[in-house]
C-alpha cells in the first residue's frame, strides 16, 4: 500500500511537469510557424493543460474502468470550477466580461446538459462521443471564424523556439501517457484497499492531480494580474474535457458508468451554472464568492468520501 501511495505522489509530479513542458514547447513551436496565438491557445496550449486528463481518461477507458474516465473528467472540472477558480478568485476579485460569460460559459453550460442527456441511461456510446467531438470542432470552427480568442485565450510562455523545443515535448508527452497509466493503477488499488468505490477515487485524487496543469497556469496569471487569463483558462480547459477527452474515450471505448456516479454530474451541472451567474453578478468574481465556490467543493468531497 505504501508503494501506491508514492506512486501516486510520483505521478502526480510527472503530470504536473509533463504537462508544463507540453504546454510551454508546443506553444514555442507553434509561434515558430507562423500561428496565431489564437490558434495556439484553443488548440496546442488547450491540449497540453488537458492532457493529464486525457491520458488517465483513456488508459482508465481502455482497462475497462469507466467510473474512473467519467469521474476524472467531471471531478477535474468541479476542482477546476471549485478549488482552483475559487482559489484564484479568493487572492484577488476577478473581472469577467460580456463574451467570456455568455459565450464561453454559455458553451459550458451547454456541454454539461449534453453530457447529462447522455449519461442519462449511465452510458456512454460511440455515436454520443462522435456528437461530442463533433460539438468542440464546432465551437473551435466559431471562434476561429469570429477571429476573436479575447477572453478565452490561455497564458503562454515568454521565450523563443530552440531545438530543445522538440526533444522536450516529446519527453512531455511519453510523462503524461506513463504518469497517467501508473496513476490509474495505483489509485485503483488504493480505493480497493479502502473499501472505496472507483468513482470516489476518480472524482477526489485522480481529478485533483491531473488538474494540476490548470491550477499552475491559472496561478501564474493571478500572481501576474492576468485575472481573466485565469478564468478564461479553466473554462476553456472544461470545455476541453468534456467534449473533447470524454468525446474521444467513447469513439475508443463506450463506456458504462455506475448509478451512484450520477450525483457528481448533477453537482457538475449546479457548479457550472453558479459560477456563470456569479461572473454576471457586478461584472466580477470577488473574494466571497470564490470562498463559496471552495466551500461547496470541500463539502462535495466530504460527502463523496464519507458516501
Amino acid at each position: 500500500m505504501f508503494l501506491n501511495w508514492v506512486i501516486v505522489i510520483v505521478t502526480i509530479g510527472g503530470l504536473w511537469i509533463g504537462g508544463t513542458w507540453i504546454v510551454n514547447s508546443a506553444a514555442r513551436i507553434a509561434k515558430r510557424f507562423g500561428l496565431s496565438e489564437l490558434v495556439i491557445g484553443l488548440t496546442i496550449v488547450a491540449i497540453g493543460t488537458s492532457a493529464p486528463e486525457f491520458a488517465v481518461t483513456i488508459a482508465a477507458a481502455l482497462s475497462g474502468r469507466a467510473d474512473i474516465s467519467v469521474g476524472n473528467v467531471v471531478g477535474s472540472n468541479i476542482f477546476n470550477l471549485g478549488f482552483i477558480l475559487g482559489g484564484v478568485a479568493m487572492v484577488a476579485g476577478i473581472p469577467t466580461t460580456r463574451r467570456l460569460v455568455f459565450r464561453d460559459g454559455g458553451m459550458l453550460i451547454g456541454a454539461t446538459i449534453l453530457l447529462l442527456i447522455f449519461l442519462s441511461d449511465l452510458k456512454m456510446a460511440t455515436w454520443e462521443g462522435i456528437v461530442l467531438l463533433a460539438t468542440l470542432i464546432s465551437y473551435v470552427g466559431y471562434l476561429l471564424y469570429q477571429r476573436d480568442g479575447g477572453d478565452s485565450a490561455e497564458e503562454l510562455p515568454d521565450g523563443e523556439f530552440t531545438w530543445t523545443d522538440v526533444p522536450m515535448l516529446i519527453v512531455g508527452i511519453a510523462m503524461i501517457v506513463g504518469s497517467g497509466h501508473y496513476l490509474v493503477e495505483a489509485a485503483s488499488e488504493i480505493a480497493r484497499h479502502f473499501g472505496l468505490s472507483e468513482w470516489v477515487i476518480g472524482v477526489t485524487i485522480v481529478a485533483a492531480g491531473t488538474s494540476a496543469p490548470e491550477f499552475a497556469t491559472s496561478l501564474v496569471g493571478v500572481m501576474r494580474g492576468r485575472h481573466g487569463i485565469s478564468v478564461g483558462n479553466l473554462i476553456g480547459s472544461d470545455l476541453f474535457n468534456l467534449l473533447g477527452v470524454l468525446g474521444l474515450a467513447a469513439v475508443i471505448q463506450p463506456m458504462t458508468i455506475a448509478s451512484s456516479a450520477f450525483g457528481s454530474l448533477w453537482l457538475l451541472f449546479a457548479l457550472v451554472a453558479l459560477v456563470v451567474i456569479l461572473m454576471r453578478t457586478g461584472w466580477k468574481l470577488s473574494r466571497w464568492e470564490g470562498g463559496l465556490l471552495v466551500a461547496i467543493n470541500l463539502v462535495r468531497w466530504i460527502a463523496d468520501f464519507t458516501g
